[in-house]
């Protein structure tokens, strides 16, 4: 069970850190990115498995597969800048946290906007005298 795992990793990096912290809490810091980045590790077999599903589905659907790819790299934008940001709000820099998100947000926009092109031209062709 990797819940189990990932659970107890956490716990154990929460309670290192705590004591971690008493003593030199400069390396508190270091140790949170650390545990948090071993979890995202550890979690990189089902991201794997979750990518290979949807491409499995959109080839038998015959999406076009720039459509695809274009949604794995916003969701992964999205997934990315919520981790950065966490960690910037643990190191007690909610400011720069918040323009991280807010980089994120425009990247998505960015690169959602061929997307939404191709909705309206399909919403718009279905209307009639168009």
């Amino acid at each position: 069970m990797e819940i189990l795992q990932i659970v107890g990793l956490g716990l154990v990096g929460t309670f290192l850190a705590l004591i971690l912290n008493q003593h030199k809490s400069t390396y508190t810091m270091l140790l949170v990115v650390f545990v948090g980045s071993v979890i995202f590790l550890l979690l990189l077999d089902q991201i794997n498995q979750i990518i290979q599903m949807i491409l499995k589905i959109a080839r038998s659907a015959n999406v076009n597969m720039i459509y695809i790819e274009t949604l794995l790299k916003i969701i992964g934008i999205a997934y990315i800048a919520e981790f950065a940001a966490q960690i910037t709000k643990d190191a007690g820099q909610g400011s720069l946290a918040s323009k991280i998100e807010l980089g994120g947000k425009i990247l998505i926009m960015a690169m959602a906007i061929p997307i939404l092109t191709v909705v309206i031209e399909t919403i718009l062709g279905f209307l009639p005298g168009t």
